[in-house]
C-alpha cells in the first residue's frame, strides 16, 4: 500500500524475483487508474491502481507493514481482484492482533511481528 508499505513491498519483489506493483492515493500515478474508496475509522480514503498493473493470469502478493483493522488492505484486496487477479496472500512485518483485522481479509494472512 502507500507509502511504507512500498519498502517492505520493494524489497520483497526484488528478492523474489517478481514484478512490484504500487497502489497510491489519487494523482500520484502517471496513467489509466481503478479506484477504490473505503471507509476508514476516522473518515475516509482512496487508493488507485494502473488498470493494466495485473490482470486474470497474474498471482499477487500483498505486502504492507502494518495490519491494524485490516479496512485499508481489504480495499486494497478488492481492487486488485476487480482487475482479475488472484491474491495468494497478505503478508505484513506487524499484526496488531488485539484489532482483529485479520478477521476482514479473505486470504491467508502472514506477519513477522504480532503484538
Amino acid at each position: 500500500m502507500e507509502a511504507r508499505g512500498f519498502i517492505f513491498g520493494l524489497i520483497l519483489a526484488y528478492k523474489l524475483g517478481i514484478g512490484f506493483v504500487p497502489l497510491r492515493k489519487p494523482g500520484k500515478l502517471p496513467y489509466d487508474t481503478r479506484t477504490i474508496s473505503y471507509l476508514l475509522e476516522y473518515g475516509t480514503a482512496t487508493l488507485e491502481i494502473h488498470k493494466d498493473a495485473v490482470g486474470p493470469k497474474d498471482r499477487v502478493l500483498m505486502v504492507d507493514d502494518l495490519l491494524a483493522t485490516g479496512g485499508t488492505m481489504a480495499a486494497s484486496c478488492r481492487l486488485v481482484e476487480s482487475l482479475g487477479a488472484k491474491i495468494v496472500a497478505c503478508a505484513f512485518v506487524i499484526e496488531l492482533e488485539f484489532l482483529k483485522g485479520r478477521e476482514k481479509l479473505q486470504h491467508e494472512v502472514v506477519s513477522l511481528v504480532k503484538y
